[in-house]
Order: structure tokens, then sequence, then C-alpha cells
């Protein structure tokens, strides 16, 4: 399942972001525009990420547009991990601007987000220069994300997970409100027969990417904070 198809969502080309209309400023609020926020996610990311380059760019759009969802992942030579920065911005203010970084699993096309988001929270005349500060503060995390995730893969590919532990695991993520009611059988089949190779040793690495795999069912305006509450309750 494409990251991008998730609840709702529209996989989207950088040129589909350009046909959304922007809706018009008002003293109070002025919307980023969809593209300005890939686009500059890409320069900021080219300037200070120079040991990683960009393998592939993922949108995905809902409410006709109105909500964009999106990962950037970049490559360092790993072959298994990348470093990835999800991003999220709205139209009908549903949404504030917001970026999370972390790591993307190549074989599934899994996330896995750390640290907290990075939230625009006033979106006024000043909007340009708010959006460049925020950027660049999002990737300035990126790396040491990258780091984090790796290492802690790592670590849950050495722990051994059996399955009463991992439906005792599922519980806790419902009851977190990290996956919900739909999401937990599909965490179940992917624990249980999981669909790529690479996750059949039981382990809590193996259980983490069957969660994300449900995950990708989640709408945008939830997906980054779950990713992210998974990743603090599997590392508690």
């Amino acid at each position: 399942m494409s990251l991008m198809l998730h609840c709702g969502a529209q996989a989207a080309t950088r040129h589909d972001l350009e046909l959304v209309r922007l809706p018009k400023a008002t003293e109070s609020y002025c919307p980023v525009p969809h593209p300005d926020l890939v686009d500059l996610l890409v320069q900021v990311g080219e300037a200070y990420l120079h040991d990683f380059s960009l393998k592939k760019s993922q949108f995905g759009l809902t409410k006709n547009g109105q909500q964009l969802f999106g990962v950037h992942t970049y490559h360092n030579g790993s072959t298994e991990l990348g470093l990835s920065v999800g991003f999220r911005n709205s139209y009908d203010k549903s949404l504030s601007v917001g970026i999370a970084v972390g790591a993307s699993v190549f074989v599934c096309d899994n996330l896995a987000l750390t640290g907290e988001i990075t939230v625009m929270r006033k979106h006024t005349r000043l909007v340009k220069e708010d959006l460049h500060e925020l950027v660049v503060s999002a990737v300035l995390n990126a790396r040491s994300a990258y780091y984090a995730i790796r290492s802690e893969s790592q670590l849950m590919n050495r722990i051994a997970l059996d399955n009463d532990n991992a439906h005792r695991l599922i519980g806790l993520l419902y009851g977190r409100g990290v996956v919900s009611p739909r999401q937990i059988p599909v965490v179940r089949r992917e624990w249980l027969t999981p669909k790529h190779a690479e996750f059949k040793p039981r382990t809590v690495w193996s259980f983490y990417n069957a969660v994300t795999e449900a995950l990708k069912s989640s709408p945008p305006s939830h997906i980054l904070e779950r990713h992210l509450n998974l990743n603090q309750t599997v590392n508690e």
C-alpha cells in the first residue's frame, strides 16, 4: 500500500499542487502555498543535508486539495533506511503547517518518525519569514533524528517479541490512540504473516513495521502524530 494512498487521500504530483486554488489572504491569516512548502523543503535540504541526496518525493491531497501530506525521502548509501521529512499543510485552516523528521524503510515505504512536530503557529503577513525559519529548524534536526531511528531499529532488531506480548502492545497502542479499531486487524495480519521477508523474525522491529504498515490508512490530520506516538510507546 503506497504511503500516499491513505484514508481518502489522492496521490498527487508537484504539478497537481499548483492546480489547487490558493485562498485569499486576510488581515489575520495568510495561507502557505502547497508548492512553496514543498520547494522550500527541497532547497533547505540541499543546503544543509550535504551527505544525503533526495531520492523521491511523495504527495497526497485530501478534501479537494485543501489538505496536503507529503514526504521527502533522502538517501545516503544505506540499503535499509532513508532520511525522511514528513510535512502537512492546509488551505482550510484545519491544519497548521507541520514538519516531522525521521526515517523511511525502503522495502515497504514505512515511516519511522521521532521527536516532535515542528509547527508554524502564526499565518500572518510575515508568513514567508516564519516558514523559512520553521523549515530550517526542522531540517537541522533531520540528520540527528535519522541516526537516532537507525540506532533504535538496530536495537529493536535484537529484541525478541512473542505473540502474546505483541498482542498486549496492540492493545496498548489502541488505548493510546495510536491505532484505530479498523487498523488493529492490519497490525495483527502484518505481524503474524508479514508480506516482507525482512520482517519475518519475531522482533520488536518487525512489530514496529507491522504497525507502521497499518498507519498508512491514517488521515493526514493524524498521521504524523500517530507515527511519533508509536515511536515513543515502543521505546519506553
